[in-house]
């Protein structure tokens, strides 16, 4: 028997067709420099430079089993909508049964990967949060870079062994916690892997200034600007030096991998990450 599946699923607060770079950015200024900037005309607000968000979930799976006796059983489900915090925006569980024929050279071999990439240029915690204790830093939401990825493989004449790989990242406020989680149980004759990979790159708030111009009556128009701009005074750039944008504060690798060859009398392994700022 043989199964396989792959799901990518990629969505941004914009147009992830023109990524990358990241951000609304029409004319070139850098956007390092700037969280916002807006052009209210006529008590209208038409942003100019925004920052963005991307998230990347990936998901790969596979079976292959021959000469045995084999039993295969999973559930998936995929939803896109905002989650809570124990809401899943996928979820995937499978049961796995293999003995392969005493006559014959019979193997299974199985593999199973979730991952989640979350990208942001930063954002106003003030139009994130509905906790009013939930600030941010200094009143932003930092830029950050992080890439998380769980697994498992096994190789061998006999298996019994079920996994569960499930996430969530998709919700209404910032309140809600992104979420990774993997396990494997299993039993039998071969050879088992699991493994979590991460690399979290968070940033923190230099100096900023909130600006605003006007508004102004030019002809039939009210006109006015808002916005802000940001620099990283630990690098020594002054503020007429604009596009350095948010401090990098946290550049953190963790590896850690699971193997175990032989008679395998019961293997068990869960891992999970949480990745917000307010978290459970």
């Amino acid at each position: 028997m043989t199964n396989s599946e792959s799901v990518v699923w990629t969505e941004s607060n914009m147009d992830v067709r023109d990524n990358p770079p990241l951000g609304q950015n029409p004319f070139g200024i850098p956007l390092s420099s700037f969280l916002w900037l807006n052009l209210n005309v006529n008590g209208q607000e038409i942003p100019i430079l925004a920052p963005e968000r991307q998230s990347v979930m990936s998901y790969t799976e596979s079976v292959l089993a021959d000469n045995g006796y084999g039993e295969f059983n999973e559930i998936q489900a995929l939803d896109t909508g905002n989650k809570v915090a124990n809401q899943d925006n996928f979820k995937s569980t499978e049961q796995f049964d293999f003995v392969a024929f005493s006559d014959a050279m019979g193997r299974a071999t199985t593999s199973e990967s979730i991952m989640l990439d979350l990208a942001s240029q930063g954002s106003d915690a003030t139009k994130r949060f509905i906790c009013p204790f939930a600030t941010g830093d200094e009143g932003y939401i930092p830029a950050y870079c992080n890439v998380y990825e769980m697994g498992s493989s096994f190789s061998g004449s006999q298996v019994s062994m079920i996994t569960q790989a499930d996430e969530n990242h998709i919700a209404k406020s910032a309140d809600v916690p992104t979420q990774l989680a993997y396990s494997i149980g299993l039993s039998g004759t071969g050879s088992t892997a699991s493994w979590i990979n991460a690399h979290i790159m968070e940033g923190r708030t230099g100096g900023h200034l909130e600006f605003g111009l006007g508004p102004v009556d030019i002809g039939p128009f009210n006109l006015g600007l808002d916005g802000n701009l940001l620099w990283n005074p630990d690098t020594g750039a002054p503020f007429t030096n604009l596009g350095t944008g948010f401090m990098q504060s946290v550049d953190l690798t963790y590896k850690e991998k699971t193997t175990i060859s032989g008679t395998i009398e019961s293997f068990s392994k869960s891992m999970s990450v949480q990745d917000a700022v307010r978290r459970l």
